[in-house]
Formats: C-alpha cells, structure tokens, sequence
C-alpha cells in the first residue's frame, strides 16, 4: 500500500511538471530470454525458446501466484491508481509481459498480461481514457501463432477504442513460444502495414524504437536505435504523401 501510495505521488508529480502519460509493466518475473542468435550482418539477437528455459528453478522466492490470483491484484492496484490518473488527467500506459507463454505458469506465477485476452481484459477492468496499453508490436506478436497475419486486427481492437497510449515498433520471427528479435524491415510482421493501421484508428501519440539488434559497433545501441528511428520515420513520410 504504500508503494501504491507513492505511484499516486507520482502521478500527481508528473501531471505539475507537465508530463502527460507514464508506461509501466505489471510483472513479477521481468523480461525473459534464452540463449541469443545472430542475424544480419552479425547482428546479435534476442530470442526465446520456451523448450530452452530453465524449469529447474524454484518457484518464485516472493510466492507463487496463479492467475487468479494475479488479476485480484491488478484489480486492486487499478482500483488506486487509475481514479488518480482520471483526477491528475496522466495516461498510464501498461507494457505487455514479455514474452507471453500462454496459460502456463513458470516458477508458479502466471503471466496473464502475455496474451491478447488477457489484454482485452486488462482495458476493460476500471474502465478509463486515462488506463490503456503501451502498445509492443513485437511483445504482442510474441504472442500468436502466426502474427503476420493476426497483428493489424489486435492494433485496430486497441486502437478504435482509444487504448493505445504508445508504440512499440519491433518486429520478430516466429511466433508463441519460439521467436527471435529482429530488425523492423526483416520480420514476419508487415511494419508498413501496422503503422497504416495506427493511422487508420487515428492513433495520435509516440511511435518508438523497442529492443534493437546488436549491431557489431563501438556504439551497438546508438547505431541500432538510429537505423530503427530513421526507418519509422522514413515510413511516416511515405504515409503523409500516401495522404
């Protein structure tokens, strides 16, 4: 309760220094990966492979917490925090849990915000223009079996009823349980076609960068954050003469 209570300062803190959205995550056990591959240009990539993953750890040193239980504290936290946000008119913009692996529990937790309708129900609960989704399009095409083709109907789901506070703008291979990170214009998801999509729900906010290969440079991050941001623009400009 008081973690929560200092939240809500911060809430209130960012709307008097005039900060308009906050991204969080609500996860216990953070970002998992497995043994990284290698990509273009020996580019060093993230990836995950659910048959690879430790099972011998024990469970979660904190407690195990079922799904049920899981969304009994979501519920409880959105119930404090989101009137804050509406009051202080700050949008908080929940990351997915990354990677999803379905209903499946490891180290005894389960991660209800690694599915779509896990998602759905998340916007739903509290209901509010100032609760909604930082939108990971590699994170929730981590997700589905064939994101190539389920992708752009999730985005529009979110996005016609004004639940997309940020983007994301990552692409994979692959899909649930088995995918690699990879490059925006490499992936089985059409980047094009997604950002036509945000454009068609009138999505008005940041588009950004997520995770970036790593390129072989003195300046790995720099380089791989700059030819992401470089090819999302590109994109934008080719949108706005589309008209």
């Amino acid at each position: 309760d008081r973690e929560i209570d200092q939240i809500c300062d911060l809430i209130r803190n960012l709307a008097a220094a005039g900060i308009p959205a906050a991204r969080y995550n609500i996860t216990i056990l953070g970002h998992m990966r497995t043994e990284s591959r290698f990509g273009r240009g020996g580019a060093r990539l993230s990836s995950f492979e659910y048959a690879k993953l430790d099972q011998s750890l024990p469970e979660f040193e904190d407690g195990a917490a079922d799904a049920d239980e899981m969304w009994e504290r979501i519920d409880y936290f959105l119930g404090r925090v989101v009137p804050v946000a509406e009051e202080y008119k700050v949008r908080l913009a929940c990351h997915p849990q990354d990677p999803g692996i379905g209903d499946r529990l490891y180290r005894g937790v389960a991660r209800v915000m690694g599915t779509v309708e896990g998602l759905k129900k998340f916007v739903d609960m509290h209901e509010s223009p100032y609760h909604g989704l930082n939108f990971c399009i590699g994170t929730v095409s981590e997700m589905l079996e064939n994101p190539g083709a389920e992708i752009y109907d999730i985005i529009r789901y979110f996005g016609d009823r004004k639940k997309l506070f940020n983007i994301h703008f990552r692409n994979i291979r692959g899909g649930v349980l088995d995918f690699v990170e990879v490059f925006p214009d490499e992936g089985d998801v059409d980047m094009p076609r997604a950002l036509r999509v945000l454009k068609e729900v009138d999505y008005p906010y940041m588009i950004m960068p997520d995770h970036v290969p790593g390129i072989s440079s003195p300046a790995s991050g720099d380089v791989g954050f700059g030819y992401c941001f470089g090819y999302i623009n590109a994109l934008m400009q080719i949108l706005e003469e589309e008209g």
